[in-house]
């Protein structure tokens, strides 16, 4: 039996190639895929680099957001069975050191990531270990499931971190899916949302997800309208998810004195201004990257619970077939979360 998978092969290129349908072995898998989600990171094996050291480009299938329903269960696995509808966690870890028993499995010195280090989402089937899987609510969609594996986890536990509640004004800069899923968490918390970007229409998301202000960086001084609204006393809480130097030392500056800040964008290198920024006003600055795979069941619930509208953060889905045109219209950025869907 055959699949259709994506392999990318370098400078832009996107095969579909039928291969054989995986065999789950000691302890995994078989998944079929319904939903599999595209990420900025996957841009990295599309031109052929990784942004992971050390993983080689071309020889694995794409896809790190992915859900869909077990098929086949290889010996040894008992806690699920054939039908059970599943979402899968990134990180495979060694599974018996601290980190990956704190569920921190990205944490593991053997850390390998699905999608980059060994088959992923863009195919029919893929195999994965059975602990990978993270159980759905029966009342939660697979393009809801694939978009909450990164985007919505993430910034889930980033504002559990925080404290983020309903005492908070939070300031989040970069209105991706990233930070669109951060304002719909954020008011799900209660707090009162700032969403900084530099597109309109990003910010016009950013307002059907609950945002309750709106600032253009293009068109006004970002700090001072922060300080406009907050009344002059800063805002409790900023996250940056653009990974702009601009966005982050906008982020440090624009918290009142004990105020919480987390970096989640990308960034390799940003000055910032220690004494200003952060000792004179004591405040916590946090780097957050994804999510404990135990805690899946809590954010799912509370999507649930709290009726978020992840798929508002979708603007295109594609059938696996239409591959070449969803990765370039994604690097081109002509869509903002873009899903494979079956």
């Amino acid at each position: 039996m055959s699949m259709k998978a994506v392999f990318f092969p370098g400078d832009k290129k996107v095969e579909i190639r039928e291969v054989d349908i995986p065999t789950p072995g000691q302890g995994e898998v078989l998944v079929q895929l319904k939903a599999s989600a595209i990420c900025r990171s996957d841009m990295s094996l599309y031109h052929g680099t990784s942004v992971f050291e050390g993983t080689k480009t071309g020889c694995t299938v794409p896809g790190h957001e992915p859900a869909g329903v077990i098929t086949e269960v290889g010996a040894g696995v008992g806690k699920f069975k054939t039908g059970d509808r599943v979402a899968v966690y990134l990180a495979v870890g060694c599974g018996e050191c601290a980190h990956c028993k704190s569920g921190y499995k990205m944490f593991c010195k053997e850390f390998k990531c699905i999608g980059f280090d060994s088959h992923g989402g863009d195919a029919d089937y893929m195999v994965v270990p059975a602990e990978n899987c993270m159980r759905l609510p029966d009342s939660m969609g697979f393009v809801t499931a694939a978009v909450s594996t990164d985007a919505v986890g993430t910034l889930y536990h980033a504002q559990k971190r925080m404290n983020i509640s309903g005492r908070d004004i939070l300031v989040i800069f970069g209105m991706g899916p990233m930070g669109g899923a951060g304002v719909m968490i954020a008011k799900g918390l209660g707090a009162t949302v700032i969403a900084v970007d530099m597109l309109d229409e990003r910010l016009e998301l950013a307002k059907e997800v609950g945002a309750d202000y709106t600032i253009n960086g293009k068109n006004v001084n970002v700090k001072e309208e922060i300080n406009r609204i907050t009344k002059g006393l800063g805002a409790d809480a900023a996250i940056d998810c653009s990974g702009s130097p601009y966005a982050e030392n906008d982020a440090l500056d624009c918290v009142r004195a004990h105020g919480r800040v987390a970096f989640i964008g990308e960034s390799k290198e940003t000055t910032i201004k220690p004494s200003q920024q952060l000792i004179r006003k004591q405040i916590t600055v946090m780097g957050s990257w994804y999510f404990p795979i135990q805690e899946f069941d809590e954010i799912a619930e509370f999507i649930v619970r709290k009726n978020l509208p992840v798929e508002k953060l979708v603007t295109h889905t594609f059938k696996l077939e239409e591959a070449e045109e969803a990765f370039r219209m994604f690097d081109d950025r002509e869509t903002e979360k873009a899903v494979f869907v079956w």
